[in-house]
């Protein structure tokens, strides 16, 4: 089977670039720095569905996203998590959190409406993230 990226997250989110197992999107909620990375394997719902070299993989990409968007947006918090009751498609989801946003100190989800982003901060964002991740 090919890889397919699912229909929600493709609605949800903008794709930043692609890591050697990973797609990386960004969630299209101005509120939130928000990444999902996705691997790029079909009909995955669980890490433990991923090769021993896979969830070697994803742990390094999933480690080296959070600790540089950490440092890029000035974290007070990292969440990191694999939810998928809404997805079942395999995605991580990474947030930076801080003291002072709207939701703290409880999680993001189902919380309130996304604020999308604009064309300029979507154009600010990439350029930013693309050039501290390399991609």
């Amino acid at each position: 089977m090919i890889f397919q990226l699912h229909p929600r997250l493709e609605q949800d989110c903008i794709t930043i670039g692609r890591f050697e197992l990973c797609r990386l999107l960004m969630m299209n909620d101005s509120r939130y720095p928000w990444f999902i990375l996705v691997p790029e394997r079909a009909d995955l719902q669980e890490i433990y569905q991923l090769s021993k070299a896979e969830r070697e993989l994803l742990t390094e990409e999933s480690s080296y996203l959070a600790e540089n968007m950490a440092a890029l947006y000035k974290a007070d918090k990292m969440n990191i998590a694999a939810i998928g009751n809404l997805v079942p498609q395999l995605h991580i989801h990474h947030i930076v959190r801080y003291q002072t946003d709207k939701a703290w100190p409880a999680p993001v989800w189902g919380k309130f409406a996304a604020v999308p982003y604009t064309d300029r901060q979507i154009a600010d964002h990439l350029d930013r993230i693309k050039d501290r991740l390399k991609l």
